[in-house]
């Protein structure tokens, strides 16, 4: 049994709903730019998800949908990297506009944890300025000092589902994982944190939930508020109606 020290949210999907109106509006803005005849609607960028990290969804996505085509004066790995840094532009933009909220529950529970000394944690597989930009968003203007540690993708070898970013940030942190629980919204996220020994929850969105969360401790719709309950689509039965930090403590107390 452990006592919780620490939360260790991902960021895209779980802090926000990023993915759908955020990170895949900034991709589409990114082609027009450029002059390519590409555009990602909603269904294919849920197929595109499952390749971890921006750059590398843009080169899988060259490989396999336009095989044919030849960037002028450089390689496809250059071109991903340099469509990609236009992307996180766009991006910024449009966390900077507010037009991306947070999902239920995320500024109860974090700004709770925060205030009665449970450690914080990002680990997620985005440029660590997009993250940065997307939490003084949503949350506060002063949220990324809430943070003792930022884990981003391009801080380890390998992106998610590897568990590199939370071995990471547990180093960083000091903690074993029976003190942390991770908080997340996908299958890859999923096995990244399990697969480093963390206890992990799962808030669906659109895209992740009909994928295998059977690893997780608990799967919900979101993590709800006192006036907006969570629906418990897995896991134990719990007495609570939307997440708290006792319940974070009770989830690790049952873990085996």
């Amino acid at each position: 049994m452990g006592r919780l020290r620490a939360l260790i949210f991902d960021v895209d999907g779980t802090l926000a709903e990023t993915e759908r109106d955020g990170h895949r509006v900034a991709f589409n803005q990114a082609f027009a730019d450029q002059g390519v005849p590409w555009r990602w609607p909603e269904g294919l960028y849920g197929q595109l998800l499952e390749v971890g990290g921006g750059r590398e969804r843009i080169y899988y996505y060259l490989k396999r949908y336009r095989s044919d085509f030849v960037p002028e004066g450089e390689d496809l790995e250059t071109f991903a990297a340099r469509l990609h840094r236009l992307k996180s532009k766009y991006f910024k933009q449009l966390v900077s506009e507010g037009t991306i909220a947070a999902r239920p529950g995320v500024k109860r529970l974090i700004s709770t944890a925060y205030q009665r000394g449970v450690r914080l944690a990002i680990a997620t597989t985005s440029a660590k300025d997009n993250a940065i930009a997307l939490i003084r968003s949503v949350l506060a203007p002063d949220a990324p000092d809430w943070f003792e540690v930022i884990g981003a993708g391009d801080m380890v070898p390998n992106k998610k589902p590897a568990p590199d970013i939370y071995q990471f940030v547990l180093e960083k942190l000091g903690l074993p994982p029976e003190e942390c629980l991770a908080i997340e919204d996908s299958r890859q996220g999923l096995l990244a944190a399990t697969t480093a020994g963390i206890n992990t929850v799962v808030t669906v969105n659109d895209y992740t939930r009909r994928q295998d969360l059977s690893a997780a401790s608990l799967v919900m719709n979101h993590l709800g508020d006192p006036n907006l309950p969570m629906e418990v689509l897995r896991g134990q039965p719990v007495r609570a109606y939307y997440f708290h930090l006792d319940l974070a403590q009770q989830i690790l107390e049952l873990s085996p």
